[in-house]
């Protein structure tokens, strides 16, 4: 079969042409894609299984068409008949490419399980939740004064607990009778009121429960989506998991899923279900993980930036990709989790999400200011959420405001060369030596410094796989200090940094920080492509912080939290280094780690914290980074390393930026200057 295709793998972003009639798998392992395969090939283990993602992918220039790939074979077939597939599903050893095609590989087909950085922050709670649970002796049916069995538990509610006006959903009622019944008229309730609706009945139970309600904070990222699965009673976290937001296939960054939306017809509905079914997933594997049934589960928190809230909620987010970029609405929503999928929990429980500050500025960002309050400091803080849309706070006791930044997806690990998302064997710090140029690093999964002995030993089974977002800012930062990359941010040549690490590509260099190839491992380079992604992405942060700073007429800030996911493993110095932030003190930049996710965890315990928050986010000054003439000034000054103009004193003291100047010219000495 003449002629090549090309394949694009999501998550990872790896892409490749390859001959037609390859298999799936055998392309994935050509082009260095994580496709799990025990048996071989032989289509027995199941392990390879992609979905492959069909419609116009304007970002990646192609259009993958139904029959990009082979028809099933009888071995797909066979597997088919005997054990089944989900939806959509193919095997990738037999699958074979016709034509250009997107793979999806889910995290169940691969080979190394990505570790979702979002853990729950300890804090104590203020609890006062929505949903809570009330013993009742109900009366018993009486021929003389028929009533029904619910409204005579609605009576009790009334009269034992003077709450009023009990509602409940036909799932529930179904339970009622019999309950009743086999509690002898003596049962626990779960009842839900958060002061915007009805009061509803949640559950009922025989007796007294002497056992919590639980509830999930979930923050629902455009990369990565996190869960805590909390007791209602105390507030304390049981389990906390995550997995990649299965909507990147349709698009790494918001707006091209946007794009995908507007461009191919019941593109909104099918990442509505992409995310409604990881959601529903995600339940279960936190009540697992809890040794719990998910049904245990009676009420979420939600929180997202307006891309992700729109089609959480099956709603087109096509008026968020041009101005004036309208919300469908702005205010909170309460409705049950049945309309948004979650049929894995219990049948009447109940959502909360949270109120939207703008069009770019999520609820994400209100959750993070629920859980900062920068409006009860005097001290004036800048609160950035790091993440594919960085979201940033700037505020005190006087006012607050807010923007949003589009950083792209290079500080996740996407976009570099040997990028990779947070997973066993990513290396997520790095150090270089001064004088030898040589590196040493740390990978997910080891606590060993790769100088140190033993550290081969440890990390055999996950190998040295790439390099994930917290590793490519410190490699960047620390090429930068060690004068293998200028301010400008050009990587020198061999003779110009003295470093037998720094490799001719073409026309520019790139830096060697790992060679696996004698292994049959990766060569795991920084290459001028990577500075150059990492600059965008930090211009783009640096300026939308200095934009708010602009508004407030301040130069200096009196402290920096970094938080998100990703923003709670950044190192502060490099950070400075690279001038992803504005200058300030190294004590006073700190770690809030997944304040989004702490945020949602306050709402889903607090009724008063949801209002509270609602009112806030009626106060906060939004500010719109695509219409602002001074974000672009910004922006491009914020290009060079750590900045084209801004003095840094505070960084001078802590490090001495070496001042080479690496010219396009002298990079490339095979270059004709020009006359």
């Amino acid at each position: 079969m003449a002629g090549t295709a090309q394949v694009i793998f999501t998550p990872s972003g790896r892409r490749g042409r390859v001959e037609l009639g390859t298999t799936v798998l055998a392309a994935a392992r050509a082009l260095g894609v994580d496709l799990d395969s025990v048996c071989g090939g032989r289509g027995i283990c199941s392990k390879c299984q992609i979905t492959p993602a069909f419609g116009e992918f304007a970002k990646h220039g192609l259009t993958s068409a139904p029959g990009a790939l082979a028809p099933a074979n009888a071995v797909e077939e066979r597997y088919e008949r005997l054990r089944g597939l989900a939806p959509g599903r193919r095997l990738g050893c037999q699958a074979q490419i016709l034509g250009d095609v997107v793979i999806d590989v889910p995290p169940e087909s691969q080979l190394h399980r990505q570790v979702i950085r979002k853990s729950a922050a300890e804090r104590v709670m203020v609890m006062d939740p929505a949903t809570r649970l009330y013993y009742l002796e109900v009366a018993e049916p009486d021929m003389h004064e028929p009533s029904g069995d619910f409204q005579r538990l609605a009576e009790a509610l009334a009269s034992q607990w003077q709450i009023n006006g009990l509602h409940a959903d036909i799932e529930v009622l179904r339970e009622v009778q019999p309950v009743l019944r086999k509690g002898a008229w003596k049962v626990t309730a779960a009842v839900h009121r958060d002061g915007t609706g009805p009061v509803r009945l949640l559950g009922l139970w025989p007796g007294y429960r002497d056992a919590p309600l639980f509830g999930l904070a979930i923050d629902l990222g455009s990369t990565t989506i996190a869960g805590h699965l909390v007791a209602l009673d105390d507030g304390r976290v049981l389990a906390s998991s995550g997995l990649m937001n299965p909507q990147i296939r349709f698009g790494e960054d918001l707006m091209s899923r946007v794009s995908y939306a507007m461009m191919n017809p019941g593109g909104a509905a099918e990442m509505t279900v992409a995310v409604r079914e990881a959601l529903a997933a995600l339940a279960e594997t936190l009540a697992a993980e809890a040794g719990l049934h998910a049904t245990d589960i009676v009420e979420a928190v939600i929180v997202g930036n307006p891309v992700m809230q729109h089609l959480l909620l099956g709603i087109d987010p096509v008026e968020l990709g041009q101005a004036p970029f309208a919300l469908a609405s702005s205010e909170a929503q309460n409705l049950a989790a049945a309309q948004l999928g979650l049929g894995t929990i219990a049948a009447a429980a109940r959502v909360y999400i949270l109120p939207l500050i703008a069009g770019h500025v999520g609820a994400d960002c209100a959750a993070v200011a629920l859980a900062e309050a920068p409006e009860a400091r005097d001290a004036l803080s800048l609160i950035v959420d790091v993440g594919t849309n960085a979201e940033i706070l700037l505020g005190n006791s006087s006012r607050v405001l807010a923007c949003s930044s589009p950083t792209g997806p290079a500080f996740e690990g996407a976009q570099i060369s040997s990028g990779q998302r947070a997973a066993p064997g990513a290396i997520e710090r790095l150090e270089i030596d001064p004088t030898s140029k040589d590196p040493r690093f740390k990978v997910i999964g080891c606590e060993l410094w790769s100088s140190e002995p033993g550290f081969a030993e440890a990390t055999a089974a996950s190998g040295i796989t790439g390099i994930c977002g917290s590793g490519i800012i410190e490699a960047v930062a620390e090429m930068r200090m060690t004068g293998l990359v200028d301010a400008s941010g050009l990587i020198g040549s061999a003779e110009q940094t003295g470093s037998r690490r720094c490799k001719p590509t073409g026309r520019t260099h790139a830096y060697l920080v790992h060679d696996g190839s004698a292994a049959g491992g990766p060569r795991i380079f920084v290459t001028q492509g990577d500075i150059r992604a990492i600059q965008l992405a930090k211009s783009a942060l640096y300026a939308g912080a200095r934009l708010l700073m602009d508004e407030i007429g301040v130069d200096r800030v009196d402290r920096v939290v970094l938080a998100g996911a990703f923003g709670a493993h950044i190192s502060p110095r490099h950070a400075l280094v690279l001038g992803m932030i504005p200058d300030a003190p190294l004590d006073h930049i700190s770690s809030a780690g997944n304040a989004a996710g702490t945020g949602a965890r306050m709402a889903l315990c607090s009724v008063a914290a949801r209002r509270a928050i609602e009112a806030q986010v009626k106060r906060i000054i939004k500010v719109e980074t695509a219409i602002e003439p001074r974000f672009q000034e910004h922006f491009v000054a914020a290009n060079a390393i750590p900045h084209a103009t801004a003095p840094f004193p505070e960084l001078a003291k802590i490090v001495t930026l070496p001042n080479p100047s690496f010219n396009a010219a002298s990079a490339d000495p095979n270059r004709r200057r020009r006359r």
